[in-house]
């Protein structure tokens, strides 16, 4: 039976840091976006008064600083290579981010067979963000489902990988889980934890190769 691994994009893939900080970097909006992710993470606004806020705080944002942000970003090593093997093995990997989808959806050229954020519109900005496109914690949850049946893929055969809260009904609903970074409140429901910067190691963790025996028994754990 295929796998599907299920991966965050904020604090997961991305190391310390969030896709909007990277984006607002690039338009000089620090001070801005270090406010606005301090409401979020309190909770004083929801993933929808989020998406609104920073809307219009990329009032000038263009394709370039979206590519500037997106390459410059503090990416953790062994992507490529963990999706690579991942395809390898005729399983899947995709991205489910709460982060505005054209960003995250780059993330298809590195190898993702899917990759999900939450609909903004198009850049630069020319009209208002609708908060029905706009992902939440229950939502990472509902594309899993959709994956799974896209895929062929059970939840027992699945695996989420993420760092933070909003991770939570996710690593809930999988068998497993692997924290990367992660809120302590994240790592205790987690079945796997991590703390580094190389995905290919978090990986390691569920990763289960079939080897051929040379007494010609069946599959083998690498670890």
């Amino acid at each position: 039976m295929a796998r599907l691994h299920l991966f965050d994009l904020d604090g997961t893939l991305l190391y310390g840091t969030a896709a909007p900080v990277e984006i607002s970097r690039q338009l000089g909006l620090d001070r801005e976006i270090a406010e606005l992710e301090r409401d979020f993470v309190a909770g004083r606004i929801d993933s929808r008064g989020y998406a609104v806020r920073v809307h219009d705080l990329w009032a000038g944002l263009t394709d370039s600083h979206v590519a500037a942000a997106f390459d410059g970003a503090p990416w953790l090593a062994g992507i490529r290579e963990t999706w690579d093997e991942i395809r390898a093995n005729g399983d899947y990997c995709a991205v489910v981010s709460l982060s505005p989808s054209f960003f995250v959806e780059r993330l298809l050229e590195w190898g993702a067979h899917a990759a999900y954020g939450s609909r903004f519109p198009a850049v630069p900005f020319a009209e208002p963000v609708n908060p029905a496109g706009i992902l939440n914690a229950a939502a990472k949850v509902k594309i899993a489902n959709r994956l799974c049946e896209e895929f062929g893929v059970g939840r027992a055969d699945c695996v989420a990988y993420g760092d933070s809260l909003s991770d939570l009904d996710l690593f809930a609903a999988m068998p497993v889980s692997v924290a990367v970074n992660a809120d302590p409140r994240l790592v205790d429901l987690a079945t796997h934890a991590y703390v580094g910067r190389d995905l290919w190691k978090a990986y390691e963790l569920v990763r289960t190769p079939v080897i051929e025996a040379i007494d010609g028994g069946g599959p083998l754990n690498s670890e």
